[in-house]
């Protein structure tokens, strides 16, 4: 009994091990139709940005994974691993004018050496990607 019972814990230590090691997915987003793609995407020859969809899912351990889509035959392009800068999104210090308080959030994120600043407008499934210098400077991201 006491064999069975040291099995069973060594089983759950290291199925808990794994989910540390990984990650859990926390939250996922799709790129609004009038921003810009991520830096380190291209639209691929022979298509349109209105073709794409780009998708964000954020875990847990700071990884943010993004997914390019056709969005006409709902395949995948291509799948690009980013480290999230900090460990919760970022906010301004003063709000601009025409956001619910405490919006927008930020978070900067790094893919393949390549740094963009992805923002959160309102509490919804849809993120934008950011130009605005004034941010990147406040952000301390060189542009």
């Amino acid at each position: 009994m006491m064999r069975m019972h040291n099995k069973a814990l060594r089983t759950f230590l290291v199925v808990l091990a794994a989910f540390q090691l990984s990650g859990c997915l926390e939250s996922s987003f799709t790129l609004s139709e009038e921003s810009r793609l991520p830096k380190w995407f291209a639209v691929p020859d022979g298509m349109s940005r209105n073709q794409l969809r780009v998708t964000l899912d954020y875990y847990t351990d700071g990884d943010a994974v993004f997914k390019l889509y056709d969005k006409n035959r709902f395949i995948s392009l291509r799948e690009i691993k980013g480290i999230t800068r900090e460990s919760h999104p970022i906010k301004l210090k003063n709000s601009p004018p025409g956001f619910p308080p405490g919006r927008p959030v930020y978070e900067v994120i790094t893919a393949n050496g390549i740094t963009d600043i992805i923002e959160h407008r309102k509490m919804e499934p849809i993120f934008y990607v950011t130009d605005d210098p004034a941010i990147w400077q406040e952000l301390g991201v060189k542009h």
